[in-house]
């Protein structure tokens, strides 16, 4: 489409916007300005770069497909990277596990992993103008084959793990200290069974102590988010997780830390979007996983979907999306893995759809739905909502595209296909 045609469907858009106190240019600017994480492991299926000491057992992360082109070292992960940013709208940040050091060939445990493992990346993410975030990896490595870490019986696999946890921290406020801006350090473990343990609070007290030793050093604000995630069920742990939402939820307000919700692990029938306005009071703050559950996989690429529709409107109702200024009390990062299809496609179609649905969120008749909602007027908000549906918000993605420099949905394809052409082919 050209850009004359872009621009004459955005101003009859803009124009039917307007006659519902809807300021689209105002959208596109709000929804621009809010950073999305894009994750680093999408680009290899959560391969790493340790070279030694690792193993597949342990932790339930299972990534399903051999697509050719997927990136075999640190400079084809961040060219791929730097693709995915030419192909999706606003500000973004980069979100990186502890596998993905630059280790020189040595065998560096994940005991001893430092800030100087990751000085590449804050280089890197400084040219590029993105802060990053980071994890610990607690899965692919003999000490988690047996499904426990930091619950584990043994304290010396406990402290191990402890140990780890302390460092992704230190790497992670250096990592703020560096980029001018705090960096959220997120600890998800896999602890659990396949059958029910009949020591269920044992685990968990194991699990809240080692918790506590690891964030025993305190870091300032400005540098450093912790945030814990807590998991429905994994392959391996079908019937008892340790870290389950209600654990984690009450540590995080008694321990003052982020919680963090994954859409998909939960339930089906829940709504993470229905859990922000019931956690945020008690929680300094909320870090986003945007996924994708199937069944029983959790990490579906991102599609736009409703429960991601519902998601993004909640969180623009809520003012307190996280902006470049540093105010608001949510973070979004994205998080989900596809090895099936083309990599670079997989990672883009997510983020743009997320991009896409706080764009619609932001479009959203908002003053029109809450006058209605004061005067319980039941019928005029439900009439909004579904004449929402409906209005021409996808000829303002396409503006907000054009501007951006991204590709509007018409190339997207084929920047894509060029890009697997050009460097993707040429792995093989």
């Amino acid at each position: 489409m050209s850009d004359k045609r872009i621009g004459e469907a955005f101003a009859l858009a803009a124009e039917r916007y307007g006659e519902l106190g809807v300021d689209a240019e105002a959208a596109m600017k709000a929804a621009d300005a809010v950073p999305l994480s894009i994750h680093c492991w999408q680009g290899d299926d959560v391969g790493g770069f340790e070279k030694a000491g690792a193993s597949l057992e342990g932790g339930g992360i299972q990534v399903t497909g051999n697509y050719p082109g997927k990136a075999r070292t640190i400079g084809e992960l961040r060219a791929d990277l730097e693709q995915v940013f030419s192909l999706v709208p606003g500000a973004k940040r980069v979100n990186l596990h502890a596998i993905y050091g630059e280790f020189g060939g040595r065998r560096v445990d994940r005991d001893a992993i430092e800030a100087s493992h990751f000085k590449a990346w804050i280089d890197w993410a400084k040219a590029k103008g993105v802060r990053l975030d980071f994890n610990g990896t607690f899965f692919s490595h003999p000490l988690a084959a047996e499904g426990y870490t930091l619950a584990h019986r043994d304290p010396k696999v406990r402290a191990f793990w402890i140990e780890h946890a302390k460092r992704c921290r230190r790497i992670g406020a250096e990592m703020g200290a560096a980029q001018g801006g705090a960096c959220t350090v997120n600890l998800w473990v896999p602890d659990g069974a396949k059958d029910s343990p009949v020591d269920r609070a044992g685990y968990r007290q194991r699990l809240i102590e080692s918790l506590d030793a690891s964030f025993e050093e305190k870091f300032p604000a400005s540098r450093l988010e912790d945030s814990v995630e807590g998991k429905l069920f994994g392959i391996g742990s079908e019937s008892f997780v340790v870290g389950s939402h209600e654990l984690y939820l009450g540590y995080a307000a008694t321990r003052r830390i982020f919680v963090t919700l994954d859409m998909g692990h939960y339930h089906p029938t829940e709504s993470v979007a229905d859990k922000l306005s019931s956690v945020l009071p008690f929680v300094p703050g909320v870090l986003l996983h945007v996924s994708r559950g199937v069944r029983w996989d959790s990490d579906h690429v991102v599609a736009l979907t409703d429960d991601l529709g519902d998601l993004c409107r909640e969180l623009v109702r809520s003012g307190e999306l996280a902006r470049p200024d540093g105010r608001g009390r949510v973070r979004v990062g994205l998080d989900y893995f596809d090895g099936s299809i083309n990599r670079v496609g997989a990672w883009s179609i997510g983020a743009r759809s997320t991009r896409k649905a706080l764009l619609a969120a932001f479009l959203e008749p908002r003053a029109a739905l809450l006058g209605a909602d004061a005067l319980g007027d039941g019928f005029a908000r439900l009439a909004l909502l579904e004449e929402a549906k409906c209005l021409p918000w996808a000829a303002v993605w396409d503006e907000y595209c054009r501007r951006s420099g991204a590709a509007i949905d018409s190339g997207f394809i084929s920047s894509v296909h060029d890009y697997e052409r050009d460097t993707l082919a040429k792995r093989i």
